[in-house]
């Protein structure tokens, strides 16, 4: 018996759709690393882009515990004494809140090459609203799979 290897002809790749309202970051996010590697199937290949199209939205409304929406995130502008911070909460209420979890998912890919061709299937939509109604996606309930998902404090 022969160890079976996916071949581009074995990929089956579907769109789903997750609701980010009241869902805790970190476990969302690996929820989702998981489905665009495609280490949810049992056709797993590590070299092969396999996962899915994942859409999310209300990705303003994830859920962050402890003190970490109070965790300073830093960034350099390449010019001398230019460091920049911003905190985690300043992000979500700020323009762009859809950073934070796009942030925490490429963090939870593996380096390289395939990972950021992975990271393109990951569309991250701040509101309720997203222009993919045509890719009829699947529905992924993230809150139902486990009740540690949502916050209750």
């Amino acid at each position: 018996m022969k160890t079976f290897t996916a071949t581009p002809a074995d990929i089956d790749k579907k769109w789903i759709l997750i609701d980010a309202e009241g869902v805790v970051l970190g476990r969302l996010a690996s929820i989702i690393a998981m489905r665009l590697r495609g280490k949810h199937k049992a056709s797993f290949t590590p070299h092969m882009d396999m996962g899915d199209n994942v859409i999310v939205i209300n990705a303003e409304k994830v859920q962050i515990t402890g003190n970490k929406r109070d965790k300073s995130n830093y960034w350099h502008t390449g010019y001398p004494g230019g460091i920049k911070s911003r905190t985690t909460g300043q992000i979500l209420d700020g323009k762009h809140p859809e950073r934070v979890l796009t942030q925490a998912v490429k963090r939870m890919l593996p380096g390289g090459p395939l990972s950021r061709q992975q990271m393109t299937h990951l569309r991250v939509f701040a509101g309720t609203e997203h222009g993919m109604e045509a890719q009829k996606p699947e529905v992924l309930d993230v809150k139902a799979m486990n009740p540690k998902n949502t916050r209750t404090a």
